[in-house]
């Protein structure tokens, strides 16, 4: 028997303080039962504190991982996050177009926890032109929406503006999450590809530690994904893990602690059709 048990990759940067990134992905395939591997695009110094060094690796390096995958692996899901920047996102695009690594999650790491912009307009360009048209689903954050919508959001109106956008830029299925809003529960926009519209409601968790908390949802979606879940299924487990693993708190760092990665998953989730 080779190659039965369930495998995804996260193509993303590490971040040595454990909390995002790579680490938080793998953490997170190991949680949800899919055997986990990696393509490194950037190394980091990083802790709960910030970023203080970034090193992006050799892009023909980035090739010979994805070469090394594909020549043992069966991988049933792809997730991306911290892209580096336009040469980078469309390095990974021209890979991702030449191997079948089923189903693609984009989170578009773009914005820092403390509100400062990661990627210049050579990336943005890129996700939106390149990388948006090859995914399944894509995760942004509302900061991250305003950015590739290149409008405001200010309300759920706003919000599923935005996600309509995203899909023309060709991303199929679209999730913009709710946590940087204000109300008393997280409400998550699901807007799939048939038009169908789906909120994912969950109470807000007075909490610090919240790093990591977007890798975490977009690689419990590919995880599940790779099991063999429908799409819908897939996120709804996925938002009952990260709800779960915001709440059951763990205390590391002295910043914006990192979540819980071996919480249950919530019950606290709604799900509303509209």
């Amino acid at each position: 028997m080779v190659n039965t048990t369930p495998q995804v990759v996260t193509i993303a940067g590490s971040d040595s303080g454990g909390g995002a990134g790579i680490q938080a992905d793998l953490k997170t395939f190991q949680a949800r039962k899919a055997f986990g591997m990696s393509i490194v695009v950037a190394l980091t110094a990083q802790n709960t504190l910030g970023v203080q060094s970034s090193l992006p690796v050799p892009l023909d390096f980035i090739d010979a991982q994805f070469a090394s995958l594909v020549a043992d692996f069966k991988i049933g899901a792809v997730k991306t996050g911290m892209l580096f920047n336009g040469a980078y996102v469309e390095n990974v695009v021209n890979n991702l177009k030449k191997v079948d690594f089923g189903p693609l999650i984009v989170d578009p790491v773009m914005v820092a926890k403390g509100g400062h912009q990661l990627l210049d307009q050579d990336a943005i360009n890129a996700i939106q032109n390149q990388l948006l048209p090859i995914a399944t689903l894509v995760t942004p954050n509302i900061p991250e929406a305003e950015i590739i919508a290149d409008m405001s959001i200010e309300s759920e109106a706003d919000m599923l503006v935005a996600g309509l956008k995203l899909q023309g830029y060709g991303a199929k299925n679209v999730i913009i999450k709710g946590g940087h809003a204000k109300d008393a529960r997280a409400r998550d926009l699901v807007l799939m590809e048939d038009g169908e519209i789906l909120w994912l409601s969950s109470p807000r968790v007075e909490t610090e530690n919240t790093h990591g908390t977007g890798d975490t949802l977009s690689a419990a979606i590919a995880a599940e994904l790779a099991k063999g879940s429908e799409l819908k299924a897939a996120i709804v487990i996925a938002k009952q893990f990260i709800q779960g693993a915001i709440a059951d708190s763990i205390d590391v760092g002295h910043g914006h602690g990192p979540t819980n990665h071996w919480a249950d998953l919530s019950d606290d989730v709604l799900v509303e059709s509209e």
